[in-house]
């Protein structure tokens, strides 16, 4: 799926965080969300490639990642130490300063990034998320009912660790498949790889304790730079699916513009996976906001 790409691991302090690369001209760093890799950007991969260098990593605690023991108050999963990872592995690769655009959890880490390391992006992307602070503030039955796994996967352990384990195939399968664009949006042979990668040893954990620090230590940061007033500098462009639950219980835009500086953006004909829903159409949208000076 990544033709022409080239795999590495790099070492953080302890944590192995591989990916590929591929492609020439200005970097581009993509992460993913939950619960998949990497593998997400297959379909725009080779049409990037030939506009970008191209980096697409796993997560701290996905895809082939390591997946360390949680900490007491979870700082080994906050997007800021996730955010870390990614930065090593860009300096790493040489670049000191880079395109970021990140999907669902990868949007978090993300948005991260930009706050602690502004030096280091230079345009950001976000995909059919608002800001986490906002989100579980602003909480109601129509967006627990659909996202209730932000609510089962903090629970402390071992329970949903232990319902995940009993079967990771249904979790990836009944998870992804019960939003708008049902299994179909999906390539077969990427479910099997989400599905060989969330059953590994200590992936459940892994993917539990993110979520346990974004309904904690995340928190902590996020309304730290809130009551600092420290807003992301570069700019941002927010995409997101029209037949979403971003779409329904949330202003984006509005949402966006009061952690950022300059913000634009749209809701795009699809669901939330847009990377595999709807590839032409943020492949379009990488290119025009990236690219324009």
């Amino acid at each position: 799926m990544f033709e022409e790409y080239r795999s590495f691991s790099i070492d953080n302090n302890g944590i192995r965080i591989p990916g590929l690369i591929g492609g020439s001209g200005p970097p581009l760093l993509l992460l993913h969300g939950h619960p998949q890799t990497h593998l997400i950007w297959h379909r725009l991969a080779e049409s990037l490639a030939r506009h970008f260098t191209v980096v697409a990593t796993d997560l701290r605690g996905y895809g082939d990642a390591s997946k360390p023991p949680g900490e007491p108050g979870h700082a080994n999963y906050s997007k800021r130490a996730m955010a870390a990872d990614q930065v090593a592995v860009m300096h790493e690769l040489g670049f000191e300063r880079f395109l970021l655009c990140g999907h669902d959890r990868g949007g978090r880490v993300a948005h991260r990034l930009a706050m602690d390391h502004p030096e280091a992006v230079e345009k950001l992307m976000l995909l059919d998320i608002a800001p986490t602070l906002a989100m579980y503030e602003k909480t109601d039955r129509t967006f627990a009912t659909a996202y209730f796994h932000w609510f089962f996967l903090i629970q402390p352990a071992p329970l949903p660790e232990t319902l995940i384990e009993a079967s990771p195939a249904d979790y990836i399968t009944r998870t992804m498949g019960g939003r708008h664009a049902n299994l179909d949006a999906f390539d077969p042979a990427a479910i099997v790889e989400y599905q060989r990668c969330l059953a590994q040893p200590g992936a459940a954990h892994a993917l539990c304790e993110d979520y346990r620090a974004s309904n904690t230590i995340d928190l902590e940061h996020d309304s730290a730079d809130r009551e600092a007033g420290r807003r992301i500098a570069c700019p941002l462009s927010v995409l997101w699916g029209q037949h979403g639950i971003i779409e329904r219980c949330f202003d984006p835009l509005a949402e966006w513009r009061a952690v950022a500086e300059r913000v634009d953006g749209e809701a795009l004909p699809c669901g939330h996976y847009i990377p595999e829903e709807a590839p032409s159409a943020l492949h379009d949208h990488i290119l025009q906001f990236m690219k324009t000076a």
